[in-house]
């Protein structure tokens, strides 16, 4: 099959994940595979695989912006007849839109829903259902059908995978040495990789982190990520006077590194599809700690391979994050009940499968 993803831009981030684990996989499955979109840092990922770039102007949050989504359309016309494109797969409203129009040109439409939307006026008069959308977890499904009035038999529940193999931890520096090159002292690192977005839970994280250094001063916060919640974390951080324990990041092209130097890995969401950065800690034998929503509690089986708390509860976090500090031999006990569990329940060959497979029932269809 030759295959076309679309995705605003390749940034570090969860969508930029998926769109190159499933590039690489199905390009090594035997399928030409192609990736357009405004670029980013993680392009060279891309292009190390052998995966081809199509540069379009699509960076935009916004679906009605008549400008970008066009002139992405006509370019994509002529590489869709081109290249013989038989598959668009899109990964956000806005190529939604883009790809709704060019399944009016003959090619099929797959796209992937990564978590929980509001259905706003304009996603109602141009739904722009894709042939088949995939969502990312039951809850995701369940929320498809339930707010977005989409049919069952149109939506596919394919969980994400994730690449052990990618996301091993590898040594090619002591865990010193890159504490250092990225400005951390020897103390242990809880982390978070997520864009910083107020549905995230950053604000709960950096409180709960102030509980945490009065028990373990040592402790270090490391916040990896950008977004439109910024500047008001970084006043949160310097109002409750921890800014010598909390590092911000804004990008890395080795996510595996970072995983690496973590010691705890949090993820507080209020709301989460599945959580792609949790799946790769716990591939990385990482003690976890999560809230208790969406796809999370899909993932973590609380006090077995990670723990779980309640959305927004401060001392919850801390609680959880010093139990793991003071207890090394129980967390890595769940770290590596964690990397079993993704193992066993969320592998990429298994994603890769029935990818193809809901690929395969799309075309099928159009003959």
């Amino acid at each position: 099959m030759n295959i076309l993803f679309i995705t605003n831009h390749l940034n570090v981030g969860g969508i930029t994940s998926y769109v190159l684990s499933l590039s690489r996989g199905l390009k090594q499955l035997g399928h030409n595979v192609y990736v357009a979109s405004s670029g980013g840092d993680c392009l060279t990922r891309f292009t190390e695989e052998g995966i081809i770039f199509i540069p379009v102007p699509i960076r935009t949050k916004s679906e009605a912006n008549i400008f970008k989504i066009g002139v992405s359309f006509f370019k994509l016309l002529k590489d869709i007849r081109e290249k013989d494109i038989q598959i668009v797969h899109t990964n956000s409203r806005v190529t939604q839109v883009l790809g709704n129009l060019l399944k009016n040109r003959g090619v099929v439409h797959v796209t992937t829903w990564h978590g929980f939307f509001q259905r706003r006026w304009f996603r109602r008069v141009f739904p722009c259902w894709a042939d088949k959308t995939i969502a990312i977890s039951e809850q995701v499904r369940e929320h498809l059908i339930s707010e977005f009035k989409a049919g069952e038999n149109n939506v596919r529940l394919v969980y994400n995978g994730v690449d052990t193999e990618k996301i091993k931890l590898r040594a090619p520096l002591s865990r010193s040495e890159v504490k250092t090159r990225l400005g951390l002292k020897e103390g242990p690192v809880i982390g978070i990789i997520a864009r910083l977005s107020d549905v995230k839970g950053h604000q709960y994280l950096i409180r709960a982190m102030k509980k945490v250094l009065e028990k373990f001063p040592v402790a270090q916060l490391l916040i990896v990520g950008e977004g439109k919640m910024e500047k008001e974390l970084l006043g949160l951080v310097k109002e409750l006077k921890i800014k010598d324990s909390v590092i911000f990041i804004p990008r890395s092209s080795d996510l595996a590194e970072l995983y690496y130097i973590m010691d705890v890995f949090v993820m507080p969401s209020l709301k989460e599809g599945l959580g792609l950065g949790l799946m790769e800690a716990m591939a990385g034998s990482k003690a976890v700690v999560g809230s208790a929503v969406g796809g999370i509690k899909n993932l973590i089986r609380d006090r077995d391979n990670g723990l779980l708390v309640a959305p927004r509860d401060v001392d919850g976090l801390s609680n959880a994050i010093l139990e793991l500090l003071n207890n090394p031999a129980a967390a890595a006990i769940m770290g590596n009940n964690a990397r079993i569990f993704i193992n066993q329940n969320f592998s990429l060959e298994k994603m890769l499968k029935q990818t193809e497979e809901v690929y395969k029932e799309c075309l099928n269809a159009r003959n």
